[in-house]
């Protein structure tokens, strides 16, 4: 049927923050958290109990900085030898996959940047579900204009990784431009 209603949403997957929003009544709107926060800090934490994202992830990243990864986005779709570029920037141990795709050692063991992202599109998503009562059909996820074809894949990477069905990626300029 070309007249069902789908859920879908917006992504806006950052470096620092990430939030979602979709169009309900006409009109765009971010979804709040249970405590009202719009906001979530992309920051991820591994555990020996399990996975944390946002604040309380972010609350731990100066006491447990080498398994909270934060910034991830920055990793996405960059080779072990980019990463070691970066330097004495970032406190993560390195190591490269088959691939030349960098993972970082944490205490749940090894995590490439994908599954982190994927950890902050699962949370998102499951953000909107609970806000809109059912699962998503599809989301558009804005990227910076410079993600090259290997951020880009990445990024599509998390989204699957994570469940969540890529309508498009959107450049962070476009996206800008048609919210105003």
């Amino acid at each position: 049927d070309p007249h069902q209603r789908k859920r879908a949403a917006g992504i806006d997957l950052g470096t620092t923050n990430s939030l979602i929003a979709s169009v309900r009544a006409g009109v765009a709107e971010t979804l709040a958290d249970e405590q009202g926060k719009h906001m979530l800090p992309s920051v991820v934490r591994y555990t020996t109990g399990g996975i944390v994202v946002g604040d309380e992830a972010l609350t731990e990243a100066v006491n447990d900085p080498l398994n909270t990864i934060v910034s991830v986005k920055r990793l996405m779709g960059r080779g072990i030898n980019d990463v070691a570029t970066l330097g004495d920037q970032l406190p993560y141990r390195f190591s490269a996959t088959e691939s030349g795709m960098p993972r970082i050692e944490t205490i749940s063991g090894y995590v490439t940047p994908v599954e982190a992202s994927a950890e902050i599109l699962r949370y998102l998503a499951d953000r909107a579900g609970a806000t809109l009562a059912g699962d998503l059909d599809g989301v558009v996820i804005a990227v910076p204009a410079y993600f090259d074809d290997a951020q880009r894949q990445a990024t599509k990477d998390a989204a699957q990784l994570a469940g969540v069905n890529v309508l498009r990626l959107l450049n962070e300029p476009t996206a800008a431009a048609i919210a105003y």
